[in-house]
C-alpha cells in the first residue's frame, strides 16, 4: 500500500482549515478524501463507508474529536481506524482521553508537512502489518506473553488492537498495579506494557515492586504514558524502565521498541 490507496475521512468545521489540510494530503499523492463539518454526519459517513483515516479537530459544532474517537473505539468494525487529532488545543483535559482512545497523532495547528507525513507513514506501516501478516514476526512473537496493564477500558482495547496486529496473540489484562501484581504473583510473562497513571498502584509503584520484590525482577517493562513532567520521568526511569513510550503512540515506535525487547532479552 502507498499513500495514493489511502482514505481519509475530515472533520473539520472551518472552510479556510479544511481546505489546508486537503492540499496537505494531495500534496502526499492522497486523493480519495471526503469531508465533514460535524461529528453526527461524519460518524454516519464513517459507518458506512470505513475509512483507512479519520482526521478531525477537537471541536465541531455537535461535539468534541474525543466524542468522536470514542465512538469509534466502542465499535469492533472502526478498531483498525487510525485518528489523528488536529487542533490547537493543549489543555489536559481535552487532549487526555484522546491520548487513551488511541489517536496515532496529535496535530498543531498548523501542522508541518514532515508531521504530517510521519503520521501517515506510521499508518501505512500499521495498515501493511494488519493485511499482510510478517512471517519473521510471526515466528518471532509466537510465544511471546504479554501482561497490559491500563485503567482505560478504551486505551487497553487499542492496545491490545496494535498487540494483535504485531502478531502477539497471548495478552492478559489488569486494570492496574494492583491487579497487574497480583497476576504476576500466579504467572509469568515475557513483556509488560504499562500505563503510568492509574489508581491503587500505579505504573511506577507497580515497576519499584516487581524490580524489587517480583518474581521476574528483570522482565522487560513498557511504560506507555502521556505524562510530561520531568520529575515524573526520571522517576520512572530510575525505577528501571526498559523503554518509555509516549502517548500518543506512534505505531513505527511501538513496533520497534518491543522488537528490540523481545530480540534482547531473548524472551522467545
Amino acid at each position: 500500500m502507498n499513500f495514493s490507496e489511502l482514505f481519509v475521512l475530515i472533520i473539520e468545521p472551518s472552510r479556510v482549515q479544511k481546505t489546508i489540510i486537503i492540499n496537505q494530503l494531495k500534496s502526499f499523492g492522497i486523493e480519495n478524501i471526503d469531508d465533514y463539518s460535524d461529528g453526527g454526519t461524519a460518524l454516519n459517513a464513517i459507518h458506512l463507508h470505513i475509512p483507512d483515516i479519520v482526521l478531525s479537530s477537537m471541536h465541531l459544532p455537535d461535539m468534541t474529536g474525543t466524542d468522536v474517537v470514542n465512538e469509534m473505539r466502542q465499535d469492533p468494525n472502526l478498531m483498525d481506524v487510525t485518528f489523528f487529532l488536529v487542533s490547537s488545543e493543549t489543555h489536559y483535559r481535552y487532549l487526555e482521553p484522546i491520548r487513551q482512545a488511541g489517536a496515532i497523532a496529535i496535530l498543531p495547528k498548523p501542522f508541518s508537512r514532515q508531521d504530517l507525513g510521519i503520521a501517515l507513514q506510521s499508518t501505512l506501516h500499521y495498515l501493511h502489518d494488519l493485511d499482510t501478516p510478517n512471517e519473521n514476526s510471526a515466528e518471532l512473537f509466537e510465544n511471546v506473553k504479554i501482561l497490559l496493564v491500563d485503567d482505560s477500558q478504551v486505551s487497553r482495547k487499542y492496545l491490545h488492537q496494535l498487540l494483535d496486529n504485531l502478531g502477539i496473540h497471548a495478552v492478559t489484562e489488569a486494570s492496574d498495579g494492583a491487579e497487574a501484581i497480583e497476576i504476576l504473583k500466579q504467572e509469568s510473562f515475557d513483556l509488560i506494557v504499562s500505563d503510568y497513571n492509574m489508581p491503587n498502584i500505579d505504573g511506577r509503584e507497580m515497576l519499584e515492586y516487581i524490580r524489587s520484590h517480583g518474581e521476574q525482577p528483570t522482565i522487560p517493562f513498557i511504560m506507555v504514558t502521556c505524562e510530561q513532567n520531568r520529575t515524573q520521568l526520571a522517576a520512572i526511569k530510575n525505577a528501571g524502565v526498559s523503554a518509555l513510550c509516549c502517548k500518543p503512540l506512534s505505531y513505527d515506535i511501538f513496533k520497534n521498541v518491543i522488537t528490540q525487547l523481545v530480540l534482547n532479552h531473548d524472551v522467545t
